[in-house]
Formats: C-alpha cells, structure tokens, sequence
C-alpha cells in the first residue's frame, strides 16, 4: 500500500507479482474490502488501503525498531549522535570513565546536529543543545549553556583589569555555527555590537584558533572548561547564560546501554560544575 503499486512491492520483498496479488486477496476476503481499485495493470489503493496505511506503518515500524534495539542489546553497542565540538573538547576526553565503569558497552559515535528522530535514525541517545522543548524523547539536562569571549594570554595579560576596549582592539573570530554570538553578547553587556573579523565553519576550529593566539572568540564555557583549567585560555568577562541548555537524549524505551551512559553523563556534569 506505501508504494501503491504491486510491482514495487514485490520488488522491494524479492518475491514474485503473483505472490504479492495472493496475499493481497487472501486479506481482502478477510478484510472484507477492496484494497485496490482499477484494472490489473493500473491498480490503485482503494480508499480503504488509504485509510489503514498510516495505522500499519507505524505498527511495522515500531515492530522494526524493538527488533533492532534487541538486537544492538545482544551486541552491547551503544549508538550515539552527538555535536562534534562538544564530542572533541569534552566527552571524548572524559569517555574512558565510562568504559572503565561499563567495560561491556561499545561506543558508536556519530557527529551530528540535526534534529533526532529515533523512529528513523536508530540511535540508543542523542546530545544535543538549544532552548527546547525537545518532543517525542526523554530528556536529561547536563549543563546551561553560558557564552562568553574567550582568548589566549599570549595575547592579552590575564587580569581582573580588562578593559572592553582593549578586548575590541584585538581581532575577532567568528563561526557560521552561530554567526550572531557576537552581536548577541555586545547587546547583552551593553558594549557596542562588533561584527567584524574571521569567520571560520566550524566551532571546533574558531577554538583551535583562539587557543592558537589568533583573536578573541565568543564560546559556550562547556566548550573551553578545559582550556581555562590549564591556562591555555581566559575568560575575562566571565560568561552568561545564552537561554539554550545541553541535553542527553533517549526513545521513550530506551535500552539498558541508553540508561547506564545517560546516568554516567548526567554524573559527570555535575562532578564537572562542582570544580568549577
């Protein structure tokens, strides 16, 4: 019925027309309605086969996704999507806590943005960050999102007299991640909105160039937390919060794999914020 042709879907099985016609008429006796109108060579759904499609492919998907989520349970591989900056600069360094504590448990990561649809894409949790809500996903919240303009000291001497003028004087960097992070900052501090400067695609490289002593970046404090530590970069002005939050993820069944590194994410950011 989701092709509304018999060929196709004889095709797609890999078995022949006239198996695909027979089962067709054996659940229209059942049925006791027509699934497709027309002659033999031009069938079309019937009104009714348009009426059940819907209901049946949502019950076929879910039947496909709790038989991958057993299989993947048997294979103890957890499959992840993640923002890729956030996967460099903090999970990745972090990640041999977790298979330490949960030897068993493969992680698969993906890098990705993009809205998650586990129906569709398959994944055990997605990390994500943004103002919410996040529908059709339980969610567990790691960290507020807080920005601020970040730099190295062999640029400017780190101290508690930085002045925004001597900020502004030094080159900016930008990323087409959020191109308005500079603008947004400058009218919540009350300084005048700089826009100018380099703008790189990717947040992971506007930081690697702020760490290399090549301007003055705007980042979200998850981002550089390790940065700062070491002394690598500075915050002079410290940082506020965006209104946008990091979240992890899950279907609403998720697998044990999904609860165990949730809960260890959720752990780990709070040890986190309580170094800080």
């Amino acid at each position: 019925m989701r092709h509304g042709q018999m060929k196709l879907a004889a095709e797609e099985l890999g078995v022949t027309y006239g198996a695909v016609s027979r089962q067709v008429r054996g659940l229209e006796e059942i049925l006791g309605v027509s699934l497709f109108d027309g002659p033999r060579n031009k069938l079309s759904p019937s009104q009714a086969a348009r009426d059940l499609q819907p209901a049946l492919q949502d019950a076929f998907d879910q039947i496909e996704t709790s038989v991958l989520r057993v299989q993947r349970r048997d294979k103890r591989t957890l499959d992840l999507s993640c923002l890729s900056t956030f996967a460099m600069r903090w999970l990745i360094p972090r990640l041999f806590d977790f298979h330490e504590a949960h030897p068993g448990i493969d992680v698969r990561m993906t890098a990705d943005d993009a809205p998650v649809d586990f129906a569709r894409d398959r994944f055990d949790v997605a990390i994500r960050v943004g103002p919410g809500p996040w529908s059709g996903a339980n969610v567990t919240e790691l960290f507020a999102d807080a920005v601020g303009p970040v730099l190295s000291p062999t640029l400017l001497e780190p101290s508690g007299s930085v002045m925004w003028e001597n900020l502004s004087a030094l080159p900016l960097l930008h990323t087409r991640t959020r191109p308005a992070a500079w603008a947004e900052w400058c009218s919540a501090t009350g300084n005048p909105i700089l826009s100018s400067g380099q703008e790189f695609e990717h947040f992971y490289f506007m930081l690697e160039a702020a760490t290399a002593g090549l301007g003055v970046a705007i980042a979200p404090e998850v981002l550089v937390r390790d940065d700062l530590a070491a002394g690598r970069l500075f915050a002079p002005f410290g940082f506020r919060p965006s209104g946008q939050r990091y979240v992890a993820l899950t279907p609403d069944r998720p697998s044990a794999e999904a609860v165990a590194f949730t809960e260890w994410l959720e752990l780990k950011a709070t040890s986190d914020a309580d170094h800080l």
